[in-house]
């Protein structure tokens, strides 16, 4: 069984409201696999008389945040919603500074994740990225290979139904004469070897899931948070897993699916 009392011992005071939300999870009833679409960086940023790129700046505090936290949790996917196909239709100066954003966090923080077996995943159209951006995501997957405590998978350049059209390509490459199935298309997804999320995270209260994983969250629960991504931080992660653990999950049935009502 999950210790979260040890896990979470250095960074959170007993009595504390943040450490009364980790006494009210069920340790045997996590997700297995967050998926978080992070909104509202420019909102933020404009809220505070900023340029847009400073929200992006401090929305990177926040995926420390929530990777710590879902280390600490022990939950093995987390995947994250950084850039769509459809954001490059964003001013140029704003998605240069993004990649240079990328860039920095990726190599400031690829010791610590290789230290805490944090694996780097990135899907999506990979090869249409700035191939500095590439060289470094590439990089970033191999130094992490083999890490096998938690896969961060990065979603960049990233469309579901791009994936989608992708996928089928693939498989219509093997063997165009045979038909599709369900398997065929979840094992040559993007996201192929990793289980369908859980759970899945919208900040800044906005109720779309804007072009993201939409085969894969056929049965996800869904939260919507009103906060901005850049203020989201462990705590917050830790409502939207209490929020989760009090959904009855059918899958399509009547019942209650499995132990806990997780799968």
């Amino acid at each position: 069984m999950i210790d979260l009392k040890k896990n979470f011992a250095d960074i959170l005071e007993p009595g504390s409201p943040e450490h009364s939300l980790l006494d009210r999870i069920d340790p045997n009833r996590l997700p297995e696999h967050i998926a978080v679409i992070m909104d509202g960086n420019g909102r933020w940023a404009k809220k505070r008389g900023l340029p847009r790129i400073e929200g992006h700046r401090a929305g990177a505090d926040s995926v420390r945040a929530v990777l710590e936290y879902c280390a600490r949790l022990q939950i093995p996917y987390l995947t994250l919603y950084a850039f769509s196909s459809e954001n490059w239709k964003r001013p140029k100066e704003e998605v240069n500074g993004l990649w240079h954003i990328l860039k920095t966090v990726i190599k400031k923080e690829l010791p610590a994740l290789k230290k805490n077996g944090i694996s780097v995943n990135p899907i999506g159209r990979i090869m249409d990225l700035p191939e500095q951006v590439r060289r470094e995501l590439e990089f970033a997957e191999a130094e992490t290979k083999g890490s096998n405590k938690l896969t961060m998978s990065v979603a960049l350049n990233y469309s579901a139904r791009l994936e989608l059209v992708d996928t089928f390509n693939k498989i219509i490459s093997k063997d165009p004469s045979v038909p599709v199935t369900e398997e065929d298309i979840q094992n040559n997804l993007y996201t192929a070897g990793i289980p369908d999320p859980d759970l899945l995270i919208r900040s800044s209260g906005e109720f779309r899931v804007s072009n993201f994983l939409l085969w894969q969250i056929a049965y996800s629960e869904i939260y919507i948070t009103p906060i901005l991504w850049p203020d989201f931080r462990g705590p917050n992660l830790l409502e939207a897993v209490l929020d989760f653990q009090g959904r009855e999950r059918r899958f399509g049935d009547i019942k209650p699916a499995g132990k806990g009502n997780i799968k």
